[in-house]
């Protein structure tokens, strides 16, 4: 088994994952860098945050055209696990891998702090080890984290049981004033039709050690493992 952290210009957690994987999670991984088309026989991507090639155009608009993101939508379309976390939400949107936008906050401001998150589905590499409406602790930093996309697309996340986490209260209720950042239908995370990429706001690299407020977000990358280590 071996994880694949990608690295562009302006990444800044890629090693807060790679450390969550080696050193937490116990597990082979090893760097990607954006200029080669390489993904080193990994078995899950991981798509870190940050501000990838400056965030100019807009988030993501230019990292979607690297050479790694090239090998990225060959791996996904394969059935390979692809994971991004905030920047990297962005970029698989941007790349067409997932559906809808990020925008800016309703608010217009950056944004940084503990959020809790309500668990809408288990079934995905991702969440297979929590439950259906467990609630987590996980903390966002962006500007751009406010995700929208047109009526029938958010039928189809829905139909398809893809709307992976939901801003919630403590207690689980999914209300306007649990939502950060305007996003709609307090959306913080999705999946695609295959199920195998996921894209989140949150920051579970930020919330894998008690340390940290929260080890929640180690659950994200334990069900990744178990999941790879099932398919081995």
């Amino acid at each position: 088994m071996k994880i694949g952290v990608l690295v562009f210009p302006g990444s800044n957690c890629d090693h807060d994952t790679y450390h969550v994987v080696a050193e937490l999670a116990k597990q082979p991984v090893t760097f990607l860098w954006h200029d080669s088309p390489s993904l080193e026989n990994c078995d899950a991507i991981l798509v870190p945050g940050g501000f990838a090639y400056g965030d100019y155009l807009r988030t993501g608009a230019i990292a979607r055209f690297s050479p790694v993101m090239q090998s990225v939508k060959k791996f996904a379309a394969q059935g390979g696990p692809v994971l991004g976390i905030c920047n990297g939400f962005q970029i698989l949107c941007e790349a067409g891998l997932l559906p809808g936008a990020l925008m800016r906050n309703a608010g217009l401001k950056y944004i940084c702090k503990q959020v809790h998150l309500r668990t809408e589905t288990v079934d995905s590499p991702f969440t297979q080890t929590l439950k259906a409406g467990e609630v987590v602790k996980i903390p966002i930093g962006h500007m751009e984290g406010n995700y929208f996309c047109d009526e029938a697309t958010l039928a189809e996340l829905h139909s398809g049981d893809r709307v992976a986490f939901r801003y919630a209260t403590p207690e689980g209720e999914i209300t306007r004033e649990a939502n950060p950042n305007g996003s709609l239908d307090n959306i913080a995370g999705i999946l695609n039709e295959g199920r195998n990429v996921l894209g989140m706001m949150p920051h579970p690299d930020r919330s894998s050690e008690a340390l940290l407020g929260s080890a929640d977000g180690f659950e994200i990358f334990q069900s990744l493992v178990g999941t790879l280590a099932i398919a081995r």
